[in-house]
């Protein structure tokens, strides 16, 4: 397997992110190689009622991931400042932060969905389509 210098780990830290983590931790030769993030959808909606939720929820769970996330790094010796929590669309902030770190992987959990969604969710499926660098899917 080929040798990566710079991985990229988009994690949804409301879910069971572990397993991607490890596997992308496997795949460095240090831990320093990773660069972690989680996006914040810019706007969050109660279907039902088709209300939104206003900017200070937003920001709120960006700051909430961005301090998850920086705990992870020092529990695994990530350096601080590869620790990334965009607000935007998830496919689009993934592509364009793998561009700008140079990332040469994308690790990304999928949760195998059925029907169109079968074989990847969609973040991942928008990931793998559009992105330069090589994309490794672990089923969560």
């Amino acid at each position: 397997m080929q040798n990566y210098q710079k991985i990229l780990v988009p994690l949804d830290i409301f879910s069971d992110y572990k397993k991607v983590l490890k596997r992308a931790l496997s795949l460095a030769q240090k831990p320093a190689q990773l660069s972690l993030v989680y996006v914040t959808f810019p706007h969050v909606y109660f279907e039902s009622y088709g209300v939104g939720v206003g900017t200070d929820f937003v920001n709120d769970s960006q700051k909430n991931a961005k301090a998850t996330l920086l705990e992870l790094a020092e529990k695994y010796d990530i350096p601080d400042n590869q620790v990334y929590a965009p607000i935007g669309p998830a496919v689009d902030e993934i592509h364009s932060l793998s561009e700008s770190i140079k990332a040469d992987l994308i690790v990304i959990g999928t949760h195998g969905q059925s029907g169109l969604k079968l074989l990847l969710g969609s973040t991942a499926n928008g990931v793998l389509h559009g992105v330069k660098c090589d994309v490794l899917a672990i089923k969560i």
